[in-house]
């Protein structure tokens, strides 16, 4: 792992990141084909107010239910593959 403190070009952009977030209260955009989900469970922890940031706990029920979700979808997926395979045969 390189030094963060050499001095390169990538190593100045990463300090104006880290100083526009850490002092400036700026965030980076979250990409728009980011689920809706997730993107809400980042935005939440960004909130400049400690106290009004999601607790640890509340933050594994989110997850949870994220990942119940993709489940569910990923079984979905799978028996609806399972079905047109069986119907080709």
């Amino acid at each position: 792992m390189r030094c963060i403190l050499q001095s390169s070009k990538g190593d100045i952009k990463l300090f104006k990141v880290i100083g526009a977030v850490g002092f400036m209260n700026q965030r980076l955009e979250i990409p728009k084909d980011v689920d809706p989900q997730w993107a809400s469970i980042i935005e939440s922890c960004w909130h400049s107010d400690p106290q009004c940031r999601p607790s640890f706990q509340e933050l594994l029920d989110r997850l949870r239910d994220v990942q119940r979700k993709f489940v569910i979808q990923f079984q979905a997926s799978r028996s609806a593959v399972g079905d047109s395979t069986q119907k080709e045969l």
